[in-house]
């Protein structure tokens, strides 16, 4: 069944990255003009302007902490931080992203410009109570990592048209949820940022369920950090 689950994961990602992709860079320029920065000719200094692509204003958002405290993207700004959707009871894909997050945490431990949004998409379970839990669970230590939750349209809205990044509800589905299992990565001018790929087009977003999606995201955090 888990292997099915897998499979079908699989597909989502692959299925956003062909039709979804061009579709979110051209609605986010639509609403943020933002022009898309060239890799330098070889050889040449290269900046993080120009590994890695701008693609536009991440959503504004005002959601409830584990602490039960109102945080909103201005909370965020002057952080290089990361955004995940995800659901503390999800049996799949959740826990190795929070895995790869705690990694992350790690990795950037004392980094106090570094900050993580995890936003539940099943808020009538995860309370600020049951993340507060979930955060210890996981062994969080950054101030800076807040675990929210909120109204549930509110949430599908920032998910599905905000970010575009796909959440649903199917109680088909392993724990009654769809999501993908994608890393947001923003700038401390709250801008998203990504790196290309090998064609020189933007990832746009990174696969926080492999160790290479982590390794990357280790890369260019260090290069917004520095900025």
């Amino acid at each position: 069944m888990k292997n099915k689950s897998y499979i079908g994961i699989s597909f989502i990602i692959l299925v956003f990255g062909i039709i979804f992709i061009p579709r979110i860079i051209k609605k986010i320029n639509q609403e943020e003009v933002t022009e898309i920065d060239r890799l330098n000719v070889p050889g040449s200094k290269e900046t993080s302007e120009d590994l890695l692509v701008s693609i536009g204003k991440a959503p504004k958002f005002s959601l409830t902490n584990q602490d039960n405290k109102t945080i909103t993207n201005e909370d965020y700004i002057g952080k290089v931080y990361l955004v995940e959707f995800f659901f503390s009871t999800c049996p799949t894909i959740c826990p190795i992203m929070n895995k790869n997050m705690v990694e992350l945490q790690n990795y950037f431990d004392g980094e106090k410009k570094f900050g993580i949004a995890s936003i539940t998409i099943n808020p009538a379970h995860d309370t600020p109570q049951v993340l507060k839990e979930h955060a210890v669970h996981l062994g969080v230590n950054n101030p800076n990592w807040h675990f929210l939750s909120g109204d549930k349209d509110y949430i599908y809205s920032l998910a599905n048209k905000g970010f575009s990044i796909f959440a649903g509800e199917n109680k088909d589905s392993e724990g009654g949820f769809e999501h993908s299992g994608l890393f947001a990565l923003i700038d401390k001018k709250g801008n998203i940022r990504s790196r290309k790929d090998d064609f020189g087009n933007p990832i746009v977003y990174y696969d926080g369920i492999e160790a290479k999606g982590v390794a990357a995201l280790k890369q260019d955090i260090k290069v917004l950090l520095s900025e």
